[in-house]
């Protein structure tokens, strides 16, 4: 494509040099660049890609879009005010729009993106609109499985995946849609038809540094992206009323909005539900009459996941049947309260619960359908916003017979030193304090313990727990990895848990 061309999606920018050139790539690492390419300066929290321009034009770079003077000898540079809001733009348009003629669902929140999504896919499905998954587990369609390294890929790579996806026979799309993206617009380019806000709470404080500024990125999809345009005239908003938050954002939109609540008055609410190991039966009202469903997924939180996909679906004009027949054929999502078949009589439950609202969401759901006691093992993520660790902490031990505080993702951070953070929400709450060498003989008395191995952990709780007992992996989820110092490592809680119930045989 002709990078005249390309200029054309750009509001505002100028050109130094030939605009009349062909472009064979768009690149934003100088590592990758390829003769013919369109390399983006894009500013960095680690680096600057002005720093790299140079190599970029060694390898074959004939264009650079900068957001700051940029002069390279022989080289057409691009000044835009927003490198990262270009680079979105022109992604989109150098690989024909992918999102402009498929239904196109984005999702936002702290919590249930994922599993919303999951619900959400086989609504379209459902309708006649197989659809492509971008987010956190994966980027797939069909048989199509890509890695997800971030829950929303940079937008050249979005774009990229986006077509290669339609190009396979996608006819829709659902996204989740992270702050980090959002605040870095990488999903700028994207044609939304709705965009589902599920709730906020505290997480990514170390990137955003308050809630606020946490807030106000999420904002973005319900305002700058949500706006009408001439391809997609009609767009809807689906907030959670019950959030605080989503009071703010129903307000804000520019689309109009389709609220969903359990706790207040909104469009569609719910007149009848009923909790049990086996799942979900409820009954939600909507403005199209009431919707009957039934669903594998456990607990409340997971009700607001349904209400929160029901209105994606009524937002995208499907009918009441093919709604209730996408949830109901939804049967699991990785790393959801996943479970590990057990011969033991004990439950054992995955699940990526790494903030404090999710693991209390999590808990007090087992707490309502425990038979007899809840053990927990849990961590929290090196690198990551050190203000939730006691609140883990405290909330786990609190819900929990025994919490097993353990490592995560320590990445740079010292195991030992994010425990003890996390240990310092227990130990107000005055438990006993086990050794790995006491659980060896079982547990009687509500407590904690520290355990910095996570396969011994895993190992130490699963075979001090009796008949009767839940067992929660919480914070990991579908990952098959654990990261210490800047190493990615083999590690699924699913296979560990697994080998630990051998052990009791």
């Amino acid at each position: 494509m002709k990078l005249e061309q390309l200029l054309s999606c750009l509001p505002e920018g100028s050109v130094s040099g030939d605009s009349d050139i062909e472009i064979t790539s768009l690149c934003y690492d100088s590592r990758n660049i390829a003769p013919g390419g369109l390399f983006f300066a894009l500013r960095g929290v680690k680096s600057d890609g002005s720093e790299f321009v140079e190599a970029a034009v060694k390898g074959g770079a004939v264009a650079i879009v900068a957001d700051r003077p940029c002069a390279v000898a022989g080289v057409t540079v691009v000044q835009v005010p927003d490198a990262r809001r270009a680079m979105s733009l022109m992604a989109a348009l150098f690989h024909g729009t992918p999102t402009a003629g498929i239904p196109v669902v984005g999702i936002t929140g702290t919590n249930g993106k994922t599993t919303t999504s999951y619900l959400v896919e086989g609504i379209l499905e459902q309708a006649g609109f197989p659809s492509a998954v971008l987010g956190t587990i994966s980027y797939r369609f069909g048989a199509t499985t890509l890695p997800a390294p971030n829950t929303t890929p940079e937008s050249v790579d979005l774009q990229r995946i986006l077509r290669e996806l339609v190009d396979l026979g996608a006819r829709g799309a659902v996204m989740e849609v992270s702050s980090h993206s959002l605040e870095q617009h990488r999903p700028d380019g994207c044609l939304f038809d709705v965009a589902l806000f599920t709730n906020l709470t505290r997480d990514h404080l170390d990137y955003h540094l308050d809630m606020e500024s946490y807030f106000n990125s999420k904002l973005r999809l319900f305002t700058d992206l949500l706006a009408a345009t001439s391809e997609k005239p009609l767009r809807r908003a689906v907030v959670n009323l019950d959030d605080p938050y989503g009071e703010r954002i129903a307000r804000a939109a520019t689309a109009p909005v389709l609220t969903y609540a359990m706790a207040g008055a909104a469009d569609l609410t719910v007149t009848e539900a009923e909790f049990s190991v086996h799942g979900i039966s409820c009954r939600i009202s909507t403005p199209v009459g009431e919707i009957a469903i039934k669903s594998e997924l456990l607990g409340r939180f997971n009700l607001y996941n349904i209400l929160g996909a029901v209105g994606a679906g009524l937002a995208l004009g499907f009918s009441r049947e093919a709604i209730r027949a996408g949830i109901e054929g939804h049967k699991r999502v990785p790393g959801r309260l996943e479970r590990v078949e057990s011969g033991e009589g004990i439950t054992v439950l995955v699940d990526y619960a790494h903030t404090g609202d999710a693991l209390e969401n999590v808990l007090s759901t087992i707490a309502e359908l425990k038979t007899d006691r809840i053990i927990t093992i849990f961590g929290c993520g090196g690198d990551r916003d050190k203000g939730k660790r006691p609140v883990m902490g405290e909330i786990a031990a609190r819900y929990s017979d025994l919490a097993v505080v353990t490592s995560d993702n320590p990445r740079t951070e010292e195991p030992r030193a994010i425990i003890e953070d996390v240990r310092g929400g227990i130990l107000p709450l005055g438990l006993r304090e086990y050794s790995i060498e006491e659980l060896a003989g079982g547990f009687q008395e509500k407590g904690f313990a520290t355990i910095e191995s996570r396969r011994a952990a895993v190992r130490a709780a699963i075979l001090a727990a009796r008949p009767g007992d839940i067992v929660v992996l919480a914070g990991k989820g579908h990952e098959d990895y654990q990261i210490v110092g800047t190493e990615k490592f083999h590690f699924d809680d699913r296979e560990e848990a697994a080998a630990a119930l051998k052990l009791r045989g």
